[in-house]
């Protein structure tokens, strides 16, 4: 049975919740992300992001030097264009 009482002791059936499967080349750039926001200064709740110059699924890397400060518009209007 996968229905059982949270703390509140509502039913919930866990399968149904956050499946979360990565493939490992996704786990990999998600770190290379937080690594590049860490070494940039960015704190959490910065509305800013690190650009990778060239981008991450294009054989970029999360190197200073491939990364730039933009703000959140800038960087979804470029997405993963060089």
């Amino acid at each position: 049975m996968t229905t059982k009482r949270d703390g509140r002791g509502r039913l919930r059936d866990y399968t149904k919740e956050a499946k979360y499967e990565d493939k490992p080349a996704q786990v990999r750039n998600r770190v290379m992300r937080n690594q590049a926001r860490a070494a940039s200064g960015l704190k959490k709740g910065d509305t800013r992001e690190v650009d990778h110059i060239k981008p991450l699924s294009k054989g970029g890397s999360g190197a200073k030097s491939n990364t730039r400060i933009v703000s959140r518009h800038t960087n979804r209007v470029k997405g993963n264009k060089t």
